[in-house]
């Protein structure tokens, strides 16, 4: 294995690292990440100090309160018809005579953020629609703490073009993992990565048990609590598949050496085997704010930013191989990592569309999946992925999203026949 080029996440490199006190910008502020991450610059007011915020547009009282509660210059919100209901959420917020930040609204605000003076940017943004910020960010110069796997994914070689190697602290779980146990040694002795899953909601159920399976137990997740999407995603694996192809692209291993196991505990993150035949596990109880202070804090470590094990009491930790057939999701993952190009953007923007209809009742579970297939299959081999353009991943994923929901039209047409 070549130690060229260099991985877009190394934890040997440290990209423009600064002493002191670092300057934040948060995208995504009002979700899961967000609120996490707030949570730790509040407790760790001597390191960080939070210069801007961004969120859609859904929670904007919250905005406003997140926005006094940390001083910021700057409230971003994407959605345009929202700007209003922001600024009477910040008149509401701040004390008389309290001066208010500086507001921007619209699809583009969160780029200009991400773009503006701080040392890191935090992309906490969910879907696609966070790759535009993620390339303003990189462009800039500045530290990309990346929980936003989306933008990687559908614009890798945009992305590759215009970071630095060590510019991007991955969020993830499993990559913050993979990349701790990296720095133990030397990426050409690195023999195999393994991304860790719980399995899901659904577990050891054959492809025939997941025929009529409910929005309501799909969204029911054993470990972790997040949003509608990412959670049917962690329910089909699609979520693994994505992860497979982001730690490809993040750590330059080929497809072949990243392998994909299930653990319920969800205690080891991921690890790394070295040619020597050890593996090092990066190991904490679930919990997000310690992968979201590897990508703020980065190459020091936030004392008690998520809690640790306690030893004196006895648990288990179990491992089992992935069931292909059940959940060919990673497997479809690797196939579209390694055609490149825009078929990673047709397998997301479908998939996405594909969710929201099981959501709405109009798709089975398992119709995820076999629509998604179908997308894929029907936009062919894409252009080799060193022309690709920005314009090129939008055509895409509108493409994929419209066929998605002409099937998914189909698929619910058909069943009521």
């Amino acid at each position: 294995m070549s130690d060229s080029p260099a991985p877009l996440a190394d934890p040997h490199l440290v990209f423009d690292a600064a002493e002191g006190r670092r300057d934040l910008v948060i995208l995504g502020s009002t979700g899961s990440i967000g609120t996490q991450a707030i949570d730790l610059v509040l407790r760790n007011p001597g390191r960080f100090r939070v210069t801007a915020l961004s969120a859609a547009g859904g929670r904007v009282r919250l905005l406003a309160e997140q926005a006094r509660q940390l001083r910021v210059r700057t409230v971003a919100v994407a959605d345009g018809d929202k700007l209003q209901a922001l600024r009477e959420a910040l008149g509401e917020v701040y004390g008389a005579g309290e001066p208010l930040p500086e507001i921007l609204a619209g699809p583009d605000a969160a780029s200009e953020l991400a773009a503006s003076d701080c040392h890191t940017v935090l992309n906490g943004i969910t879907g696609s629609i966070g790759l535009a910020p993620t390339l303003a960010a990189l462009e800039a110069g500045r530290t990309l703490a990346l929980a936003n796997k989306e933008s990687l994914i559908v614009g890798g070689p945009l992305v590759k073009a215009l970071a630095a190697p060590g510019q991007i602290i991955p969020v993830d779980s499993e990559h913050a993992a993979l990349f701790q146990a990296l720095a133990a040694g030397k990426r050409a002795d690195v023999r195999k990565l393994v991304v860790t899953a719980s399995g899901g909601p659904f577990r050891g159920r054959t492809r025939a048990e997941l025929a009529d399976v409910t929005r309501e137990q799909a969204l029911a997740h054993p470990t972790w609590a997040m949003g509608p999407v990412i959670t049917v995603n962690s329910a089909t694996l699609v979520n693994k598949g994505l992860e497979v192809i982001e730690a490809h692209l993040l750590y330059d291993i080929p497809f072949d050496r990243i392998e994909v196991v299930v653990h319920p505990q969800s205690y080891v993150h991921s690890m790394v085997e070295f040619t020597d035949g050890s593996t090092l596990a990066q190991a904490t109880p679930p919990d997000m704010r310690g992968p979201i202070a590897i990508g703020l804090g980065w190459p020091e470590r936030v004392p008690d930013a998520a809690p640790a094990f306690d030893w004196t009491k006895a648990s288990s930790w179990e491992f089992f191989p992935l069931d292909t057939e059940a959940f060919p999701s990673v497997g479809l993952a690797r196939h579209v990592g390694t055609l490149g190009g825009t078929a990673p953007a047709v397998f997301n923007a479908a998939n996405e569309e594909c969710v929201d209809a099981f959501l709405a009742g109009r798709l089975p579970f398992n119709g995820i999946m076999d629509t998604v297939t179908a997308v894929v299959a029907e936009h062919g081999t894409p252009a080799t992925g060193t022309s690709l353009t920005v314009a090129d991943v939008l055509e895409a994923e509108t493409w994929a999203r419209s066929r998605a929901r002409e099937l998914s039209a189909e698929a619910t047409a058909e069943a009521h026949a």
